[in-house]
């Protein structure tokens, strides 16, 4: 079971740049997520009436800010690609999430 998520919600620049974001998501972003100790799993959703999107990254860590340091360092250097067709105004909503109960019948 994972110990944490991180959630981000993001969408895409403009309509021209959605196939591009899309692509840059699902077929190089979440693969270099799962690269990062720590990052157990990755998946996507579309909110529902929105064009907006959720990547949900599963974490299972004991320390789940050395896994927002690692996330940090990678993209500092150069081992995470830059986002492409991201809308930045807003800019997308991180959040790092820590489980504290889970409940399955």
């Amino acid at each position: 079971m994972p110990t944490g998520i991180l959630l981000v919600e993001s969408s895409p620049a403009s309509a021209d740049d959605a196939a591009a974001y899309h692509d840059w998501y699902e077929n190089t972003h979440l693969a270099e997520m799962c690269e990062l100790e720590g990052v157990v799993a990755a998946r996507r959703l579309a909110v529902v009436g929105a064009d907006s999107y959720i990547a949900l990254y599963e974490i299972e860590a004991d320390d789940l800010d050395a896994v927002r340091a690692g996330l940090g360092a990678a993209s500092r250097s150069g081992r995470m690609s830059p986002p492409v067709g991201l809308r930045t105004d807003p800019p997308p909503t991180v959040r790092l999430l820590r489980d504290i109960a889970a409940f399955r019948p």
